[in-house]
């Protein structure tokens, strides 16, 4: 017997956010059940890595900051994850836990996570020793396995990475992969109507590993679910939401905590700023910390004030702002600013295109000049 949890991705982030969920709800027989984890590279950190997670006793997330104005700073050890594999080395175990025991499938891949790899071909469909390089491909040979001794038997699946409609742009990958490789129509079907592809979002600074695992997060989490019918829960949760309105908490989370990231990164960028600054030490800059709160009142505020959701972005925007100033997290600007131009047209553009199709007041030239040094408009 394995889990009834496959989670791809070892990363300090689901250690800190959707493992301790489990974690946490096993405690009170919240949870169906514990996570095995599969790390998809092949390297010596992953191994030291994939060794920990196995050894018994779990491993620590040090939560530190302010919570309701109250100081925090403890250790909870987690201890959901029951097996932790690599890919290249136990892909026969991750295929066998994928067929006899699986009912939720959970990844974070990083940015390029989605990506396919031309190595991979139709005959991972039917070579059931052959490991795929991508992830939507390990993930299609894995629910063809399984479809083939469980032909009614799907899974939730439940992508973390940050992407918009996360669940139906990983879906729409895999069914075209799959068409592409002229998988058969049952199976096809199969995935469109018997595994349920869910949109979420995870909003939650981890901002330091603990090695060999472990890390150090913010107290403020949150995993908003979208709704779907059929859909599995992997656990019940105080800091899971389910919600007919996922796109609201998208769009506070992109534009006010993503964006405010990027801002501070930009300014670090083009003034040659310490390597070691974090978030903390830049929102201590009074040029700094006056440029982004100029940013976020005015000209990321009108927009959700057109949207109808002023109330909602003020209080939002309030605990962004103790997040950032959190005296306990050691979040450096030098990691935010990696894949620095993808980054702004994700957490930029899409504000300003939104601005003029809701034509709001503001002229948001900070913004504008912003995307244009970026050559993202002209």
């Amino acid at each position: 017997m394995s889990e009834p949890i496959l989670q791809f991705g070892t990363s300090r982030f689901l250690l800190a956010h959707v493992a301790l969920f489990v974690s946490q709800a096993l405690e009170r027989g919240d949870a169906i059940g514990g996570i095995s984890v599969v790390q998809t590279t092949n390297n010596p950190v992953s191994r030291a890595r994939v060794a920990a997670l196995s050894s018994a006793g779990g491993y620590p997330v040090q939560i530190r900051g302010s919570e309701r104005g109250a100081t925090v700073d403890k250790v909870v050890v987690c201890d959901a994850i029951r097996a932790a594999w690599i890919a290249d080395r136990d892909w026969a175990m991750v295929r066998r836990a994928a067929i006899e025991d699986v009912h939720v499938i959970v990844s974070n891949t990083g940015d390029t996570g989605f990506c396919l790899d031309e190595s991979d071909s139709p005959r991972l469909l039917e070579d059931d020793s052959a490991v795929p390089r991508s992830y939507p491909a390990k993930l299609l040979a894995l629910l063809h396995a399984r479809w083939r001794e469980r032909p009614f038997d799907g899974v939730s699946i439940y992508p973390c990475e940050l992407v918009a409609n996360n669940g139906d742009t990983l879906r729409d990958i895999v069914l075209g992969l799959a068409v592409r490789w002229s998988a058969s129509q049952p199976f096809i079907d199969y995935l469109r109507e018997r595994c349920i592809w869910v949109n979420s979002l995870v909003d939650r600074i981890v901002s330091e590993p603990i090695d060999p695992v472990g890390a150090v997060a913010e107290p403020y989490a949150l995993w908003a679910i979208e709704r779907r019918a059929q859909m599995q829960l992997p656990c019940t949760h105080e800091s899971i939401v389910l919600t007919d309105d996922l796109r609201s908490y998208e769009r506070l989370k992109l534009f006010f905590l993503n964006l405010g990231h990027s801002w501070l990164a930009e300014q670090w960028i083009a003034g040659g700023r310490p390597s070691s600054e974090t978030v903390r030490d830049a929102m201590s800059d009074t040029h700094l910390r006056a440029g982004i709160e100029a940013v976020w009142q005015e000209e990321v505020m009108p927009v959700f004030d057109s949207l109808g959701l002023a109330e909602q972005a003020t209080g939002y925007v309030e605990t962004v702002r103790d997040r950032f100033l959190n005296p306990y997290l050691d979040h450096r600007i030098a990691d935010i600013a990696l894949n620095h131009t993808e980054k702004v047209k994700r957490r930029v553009l899409p504000l300003v295109e939104l601005a003029q199709s809701l034509q709001v007041q503001s002229a948001q030239p900070r913004l504008r000049g912003w995307l244009a040094k970026h050559g993202l408009i002209g």
